[in-house]
C-alpha cells in the first residue's frame, strides 16, 4: 500500500511550489531547506522565530533568506550557461537585475556581491536607481542598463559614468529622448553606450499583458525607431547603438508566447544590423514568470514552463534566427526581477485573535420564545448525513426569517441572540458531517464561504500591496500542527480598520479556495501564518494605509549543521518615522499634546501628579513599533 501523503501535501500543496525550498518536519513545522546544501537538515521556521523573538526581534516581520536569492541567481545563469553551450550559441549571457523590483539595500547589494562571478549587472528605470547601481563595484563585463524615461542630468550622470568603467547603456526611449542625449554627448565629447527601445506587436497572455505589444507604454514603434537611427547617423553617433531592447511582456505564463515575441524581436535585430547598425547586444527584457500556484499552467499565476526551457527557447529561437540571416549571435541580456527575488523572502505574522461562526452548544428555546425559534431547533432533531442538505437549506431559513421579525420590532435583541447561537451550532454540526464525508458536494462549496475570520497582525496594504490591488496569488500555509487536521477554515483580516484588508484567495493542493484551513487557536502559544515568495515588488510598493509602517526585516543564512546566522536586522518603522513621512513633526505633535495636559491640570481634569505618566505614555508610543506589540 503506497505512503499516505502528508497533509501539508495533500491540502496546502506544499510539494507543487515550494521548489524545494520549503518542506515539513515530523513535528509538523514548516522548515526551510538549504538549497546549496541538499544534506543539510531543515530548519525549522517556528524555531526561527523563537530565537528570533527572543532576541527581541518580534513579528510581523520579513525573512529574508540569502541561499534562496543566491540559488534563483545562480540558477538563471547556469541555465543559460548550459543552453549555449548545448546548442553552440556563439555569444555570452549578461543578465541583469531590475532595481525596481526590490529595491531595499540588503537585496541589492547581495544580488551584486552574489553575481559578479556571472558578471550580472542592474538595470536602473530612474535616477534614484541609477545612482543606487553607480555605488556599487560590478565586474568589469557587467552592464547597466538605463529604462524609463530621462532627462539631462539623468543622461549626463550616465554618459560621464563610463569614464569609471562602469558599462552603462542608455536605452532610447522615443525620438526626444535620443534628442537629449545627442546634446549632452556632445556638449561632454564623450561617446556613448546607446540602446534602442523597440516596441513588438505579439502581445503576452496573462495579468501583465498590456505590458506588451504595441500599446504598451515604453519604446519606438517602426516609424519612430527608423528616424531615431537616421538622426544618430547624422550626428555621427550611429556607432555607439550597440543594443537592441524588446520587453518581452511580464509574468509570461505560456512559453509559447515568448518564443514567438522573441522571434519578433530577431527580425529586427536582423534588419537594423542591414541597415547599418552596429548591434552587439540583445535585451530581452523581462518575462520569466514565477509558479505561484504550482499548477504549473498558463495562468495568472503560474507558468507552463520552467527556468531551464525559457533560457533553452531563447538561445534556439535567437541562434536560428540570426544563423538563417548570417548575422553574429548577439550578446544576450535579460532583465529577470520577478524570477531572481520572489522565492527569497517570506512574510510572518501571528494571528491575534478570531471570530468564529459556529458554536460547540446551544441554549434551550424558552417558553416565550416565536415559534420559529423551536421550528430552528428542531432542525437538530433530524440532522444526520442522509438529511444535511435539507437541514442546511431549513437552518438558513428559519434563522433569515428570525432576522426578519428582528429588524420589524417583533422579537427582541436576547431571542436574536438565542437565535443565532442555535443556528451557529447547526453550523458547527453540519461543518463536521461535511468534513467527515469522503464526497464532495455543493454544501461543502458553500461551508467553504461562511469562513471564520482569523484577525492577523500585518497591514496587507504595506506588506502584500499586490494582493489587494491586483488579486496576486501567494503561497499561504500555517507556520506549525502541520501535523494534525486542521479544523477550520479562515479568511485573514489584517490590522486595518479597512474592509479591503482581507485575504480570501488561497493556493491549496487542488483549487484555488475561497477560504484558508486552518487549526484552532492554541492557548498557550502563537498561531503563525506564512506568506511566501513576496520578494518581488511587495516591499517596494507598499502603502501607509492607517499608518502602518514597514514591518521588521531579518536577513538569515543557513547554516550546514542546520543551524542559522542572523546577517542583518532592519528595524520596523516607529510611530515617529511614520508620522514624518506624512508631514508631521513628531517633536510638534508631543509638544501640542503637552500642551493639553498642563491645560487639563489647570482645569482640574487631571492630576499633577498623573503629567508624567501621561506624557510618558504618548512617548513610548511615539518611538514604538506601528504593529501590536
Amino acid at each position: 500500500m503506497p505512503d499516505e501523503q502528508p497533509l501539508s501535501d495533500s491540502i496546502y500543496g506544499i510539494d507543487r511550489w515550494s521548489k524545494g525550498l520549503v518542506t515539513v518536519l515530523p513535528n509538523g513545522d514548516v522548515a526551510l531547506c538549504d538549497p546549496a546544501n541538499a544534506q543539510t537538515a531543515p530548519i525549522s521556521l517556528p524555531g526561527i522565530l523563537a530565537d528570533l523573538q527572543q532576541r527581541g526581534i518580534a513579528s510581523p516581520l520579513v525573512l529574508r533568506v540569502k541561499s534562496f536569492l543566491e540559488d534563483q541567481i545562480a540558477h538563471l545563469n547556469t541555465a543559460f550557461a548550459e543552453a549555449i553551450d548545448r546548442t553552440g550559441y556563439k555569444a555570452p549571457y549578461r543578465g541583469v537585475f531590475p532595481i525596481k523590483v526590490n529595491q531595499q539595500a540588503q537585496v541589492v547589494d547581495r544580488i551584486v556581491a552574489f553575481g559578479r562571478q556571472f558578471d550580472y549587472g542592474l538595470e536602473a528605470g530612474s535616477k534614484p536607481e541609477l545612482v543606487i547601481a553607480l555605488a556599487h563595484d560590478l565586474s568589469k563585463d557587467a552592464l547597466i542598463v538605463c529604462n524609463g524615461v530621462k532627462d539631462e542630468e539623468f543622461v549626463r550622470l550616465a554618459i560621464l559614468s563610463l569614464q569609471i568603467g562602469f558599462n552603462t547603456v542608455i536605452v532610447l526611449e522615443s525620438p526626444k529622448e535620443a534628442e537629449i542625449v545627442i546634446q549632452v554627448a556632445q556638449e561632454l565629447g564623450i561617446d556613448p553606450m546607446l540602446g534602442v527601445r523597440v516596441k513588438l506587436t505579439n502581445q503576452i497572455g496573462g495579468k501583465w499583458q498590456s505590458s506588451s505589444g504595441d500599446r504598451s507604454a515604453f519604446g519606438m514603434n517602426t516609424d519612430q525607431l527608423m528616424r531615431v537611427v537616421d538622426r544618430l547617423r547624422g550626428a555621427g553617433l550611429l556607432h555607439c547603438l550597440t543594443l537592441q531592447h524588446s520587453h518581452l511582456g511580464s509574468q509570461v505564463p505560456d512559453v509559447n508566447d515568448v518564443r514567438r515575441a522573441v522571434t519578433e524581436a530577431c527580425r529586427y535585430y536582423t534588419e537594423l544590423t542591414r541597415e547599418g547598425v552596429p548591434l552587439t547586444h540583445l535585451d530581452l527584457g523581462g518575462g520569466l514568470g514565477v509558479d505561484y500556484t504550482g499548477e504549473k499552467r498558463a495562468a495568472e499565476n503560474s507558468i507552463n514552463y520552467d527556468v531551464a526551457e525559457y533560457c533553452s527557447n531563447i538561445v534556439e529561437t535567437v541562434g536560428y534566427a540570426m544563423d538563417e540571416a548570417q548575422v553574429a549571435h548577439p550578446v544576450l541580456v535579460t532583465e529577470s526581477g520577478r524570477a531572481v527575488s520572489a522565492t527569497s523572502s517570506m512574510l510572518v505574522f501571528d494571528v491575534l485573535e478570531s471570530t468564529l461562526y459556529d458554536a460547540p452548544d446551544a441554549p434551550d428555546v424558552e417558553p416565550e420564545d416565536h415559534h420559529l425559534m423551536s421550528d430552528l431547533a428542531a432542525v437538530s432533531g433530524y440532522l444526520v448525513p442522509a438529511r444535511v442538505q435539507e437541514c442546511w437549506n431549513d437552518a438558513r431559513f428559519y434563522r433569515d426569517e428570525l432576522r426578519a421579525l428582528f429588524r420589524r420590532g417583533y422579537i427582541d435583541l436576547r431571542q436574536m441572540a438565542r437565535a443565532e447561537r442555535i443556528y451557529l451550532n447547526l453550523m458547527a454540526r453540519i461543518k463536521d458531517i461535511v468534513r467527515a464525508s469522503e464526497h464532495t458536494s455543493d454544501l461543502d462549496d458553500e461551508l467553504k464561504k461562511i469562513a471564520d475570520v482569523y484577525h492577523c497582525n500585518f497591514s496587507l496594504f504595506q506588506s502584500l500591496p499586490d494582493v489587494w490591488a491586483i488579486d496576486q496569488l501567494h503561497p499561504i500555509v500555517p507556520l506549525q500542527m502541520l501535523n494534525e487536521q486542521p479544523d477550520r477554515r479562515a479568511v485573514l483580516s489584517d490590522i486595518t480598520c479597512d474592509s479591503d484588508g482581507k485575504m480570501d484567495k488561497f493556493i491549496l493542493a487542488d483549487e484555488i479556495a475561497p477560504s484558508l484551513p486552518v487549526h484552532s487557536l492554541p492557548e498557550d502559544r502563537p498561531y503563525y501564518l506564512g506568506v511566501f515568495f513576496v520578494g518581488a515588488y511587495q516591499e517596494t510598493l507598499g502603502d501607509l494605509h492607517n499608518l502602518f509602517g514597514d514591518t521588521n526585516v531579518v536577513t538569515i543564512d543557513l547554516r550546514p549543521d542546520g543551524g542559522f546566522d542572523l546577517l542583518h536586522e532592519q528595524e520596523g518603522d516607529t510611530i515617529a518615522e511614520v508620522l514624518s513621512y506624512v508631514e508631521y513633526d513628531p517633536a510638534d505633535c508631543l509638544a501640542a499634546f503637552r500642551k493639553m495636559v498642563d491645560e487639563a491640570i489647570s482645569r482640574g481634569r487631571v492630576k499633577s501628579s498623573d503629567r508624567k505618566t501621561m506624557i510618558a505614555a504618548y512617548r513610548d508610543s511615539m518611538n514604538g513599533y506601528t504593529y501590536f506589540e
